[in-house]
């Protein structure tokens, strides 16, 4: 028996409601280019849309006008979708409160993550969108998983609940060491002053 190997999500396909609403949510709230359109290829009565979440990655959208914007919450049962995370920087992280504010959609607010800052709401059907801003860059040649295991090795050794600052500072510093040679026979923290 063998491993299918996945090497990263290709992409996310919604049930959408009609084009519009699509349109004006993932391209007019979101930013997501509209990059390409055509016929559900399974169901002839249905659109097919496609949005650039930023990463050249696809989010589509199937659409059919007889269906309309329902924003009750979409269910949360075993097997289904809790939400759909979406990476921002730090600099549109802390715009997302005041520009859903202006809109008039209701939101979490900022929420601490230790290894990134998070906020929520929901589509005009009812989905959970997340948008989280990691808090730190990888080192050069790295992934922020990269980063993330590190951190949660360190974190496990301390005992602590959770991942924080310091253990992702501690990580990247570790992976810098790993990664880059350096002509120094000490690599360890010292005091010049």
């Amino acid at each position: 028996m063998r491993k299918i190997q996945t090497q990263g999500v290709h992409h996310i396909t919604i049930i959408g409601a009609d084009r519009q609403t699509s349109i004006d949510f993932w391209e007019g709230v979101l930013g997501m280019p509209f990059i390409f359109d055509q016929p559900n290829l399974d169901d002839p009565d249905e659109g097919h849309l496609y949005f650039d979440p930023g990463d050249g990655r696809l989010i589509t959208i199937f659409t059919n006008e007889t269906r309309k914007p329902d924003a009750t919450p979409v269910p949360e049962a075993t097997g289904s979708l809790h939400h759909l995370a979406l990476n921002v920087s730090q600099a549109t992280f802390w715009q997302v409160a005041s520009r859903l504010d202006t809109r008039g959609v209701s939101h979490s607010g900022p929420v601490d993550r230790g290894f990134m800052d998070s906020i929520y709401f929901r589509d005009p059907l009812g989905l959970r969108i997340e948008l989280a801003s990691y808090r730190f860059e990888p080192p050069e040649g790295c992934r922020h998983a990269d980063v993330m295991i590190e951190a949660h090795r360190i974190r496990v050794a301390k005992g602590d609940r959770n991942i924080d600052r310091e253990h992702l500072a501690d990580a990247i510093e570790l992976l810098v060491v790993r990664r880059q040679d350096s002509l120094s026979d000490k690599r360890d923290a010292r005091n010049p002053y």
